[in-house]
């Protein structure tokens, strides 16, 4: 077990499988020394298990909760394509969209729960530029999908 899986283990989680694409695309493909995700959403087991817009039929701390799902889903993804994740040097960019009620305006509050659980997983190497975009409606209804850059060592 890597390192890195160690400690999502110290925190209670297990990497999960990668989520298949649900349409035309890879999860994680590798440019060079960086690795780009798809968007991931907050599947678990198959499924998202709250839908709806952030500020109406979810609140803002359970899209919080489901943008660190959305994170460890990204680093699945990035572990199918380089094999350890202790090859990560750092985390470069964090993408988050936040499917947001017409009033809601805290995303980047909501897209903490990624970047908390990055920091809390890779420690300095998961210290990260960050966009939180506020959208109309998301796939399958999700209330957030995040997308990371990771720099990777050969």
């Amino acid at each position: 077990m890597s390192a890195v899986e160690s400690r999502l283990a110290e925190l209670g989680l297990t990497l999960p499988d990668v989520v298949p694409p649900i349409a035309a695309y890879q999860p994680a493909v590798r440019s060079g020394a960086y690795v780009y995700t798809a968007g991931q959403l907050p599947m678990v087991k198959g499924s998202i298990p709250v839908t709806g817009k952030v500020g109406a039929e979810v609140s803002a701390e359970q899209a919080k909760e489901l943008a660190a799902t959305c994170a460890l889903n990204a680093l699945a993804a990035v572990k199918s394509v380089i094999g350890d994740l202790d090859r990560i040097v750092r985390v470069v960019k964090v993408v988050g969209f936040v499917a947001s009620a017409p009033d809601f305006t805290a995303q980047p509050g909501v897209l903490n729960g990624a970047s908390e659980l990055l920091g809390e997983v890779l420690g300095e190497k998961g210290v990260h530029a960050r966009s939180a975009v506020g959208v109309a409606v998301l796939p399958l209804d999700a209330p957030v999908e995040v997308e990371i850059v990771v720099e990777v060592r050969d």
